[in-house]
């Protein structure tokens, strides 16, 4: 005989300033939420060393170690955390199903989801092994840590040199390393990366290795053209080839963007499926703070709870 499926009023997708902040709301609303972590509990915080940027902690704070407090309050209020993953959903009749990676069947009157997106990253050793020490993703999370420094950034699009005029504010020297004759950025964003000064645009260059053994002190890279290779010494390495967002179990469902990007209503967090909510990095690619994360996180568990309430539910 079959087990029973477990209905609940409120499931968040995610464990990210977004997952964590609309579970201390929906809980504070006694919605009772119900949140499965996904495969990276904490989400990109958890590769992050330093947070700086995020308001309440004025001596700066460890990644994981802010998402723990995160997790704690969640808790406090009575979320309950499942440490499993969301393998399939069926959003096709007003109570909505899910499937764990254990197996289980799940009912929803609300869902949220929060599951983040990843940056894409080179796939060199080197990169995974400084990858808290001089190896980032993310210069407005970190480049106040090379204030004063010559760093690199790599990357070609739009994401690339927004990091580079950033970072440019910041250090005496920002290597932008392209693959190719050309940027894919837009050409407004190209002619700001052209017309600053301290931006050195090194084409046709690939990066082979990120130098250093504790602390990135270097890259070297090749270019594809003469295959001559040199070493540009750096103290930071941003990565900036773009994010790919955690949303695949959700096509033909929900809509999205044509990068992956769950759309939402604007001014709120609803989906085209009535009762379903999308916050942080899932739905924003343009932001992608932890503290823009945590609003629109709010804001998911303020939506879903008006919801339930037009509904007679909650």
């Amino acid at each position: 005989m079959a087990n029973t499926p477990e209905h609940i009023q409120c499931l968040i997708i995610g464990a990210g300033p977004a997952g964590y902040t609309a579970a201390i709301y929906a809980a504070r609303a006694n919605l009772k939420p119900v949140l499965y972590t996904g495969k990276q509990p904490g989400g990109q915080l958890m590769i992050t060393n330093d947070v700086e940027n995020y308001p309440g902690y004025p001596d700066g704070i460890n990644g994981p170690m802010m998402m723990e407090d995160f997790r704690k309050q969640a808790e406090r209020f009575g979320t309950s955390i499942r440490y499993e993953i969301i393998q399939q959903v069926d959003f096709t009749g007003p109570v909505h199903k899910v499937w764990t990676e254990s197996g289980a069947e799940v009912h929803a009157d609300t869902i949220i989801i929060a599951t983040g997106a990843d940056a894409k990253w080179l796939g060199l050793e080197s990169e995974k092994r400084l990858m808290y020490s001089g190896v980032s993703a993310c210069a407005v999370c970190d480049g106040f840590l090379y204030r004063g420094k010559q760093v690199a950034v790599v990357g070609g699009g739009d994401t690339a040199a927004e990091e580079s005029t950033y970072l440019a504010k910041l250090c005496p020297k920002v290597h932008l390393l392209v693959r190719r004759g050309e940027m894919r950025a837009s050409k407004i964003m190209q002619e700001r990366v052209k017309n600053t000064p301290n931006i050195e645009i090194h084409w046709h260059t690939e990066t082979v290795e990120v130098l250093g053994d504790t602390q990135v002190t270097g890259v070297r890279v090749r270019n594809n053209q003469t295959q001559q290779e040199s070493v540009i010494p750096v103290d930071g390495f941003f990565v900036a080839i773009g994010h790919q967002p955690n949303t695949a179990i959700f096509k033909g469902w929900l809509d999205m963007d044509d990068n992956g990007y769950l759309i939402t209503q604007p001014g709120s967090t609803r989906t085209n499926i009535e009762g379903v909510f999308a916050a942080g990095d899932a739905q924003d690619h343009v932001y992608r703070q932890a503290v823009t994360a945590a609003g629109t996180g709010c804001m998911a568990a303020l939506d879903a709870e008006r919801y339930l309430a037009a509904k007679g539910i909650a």
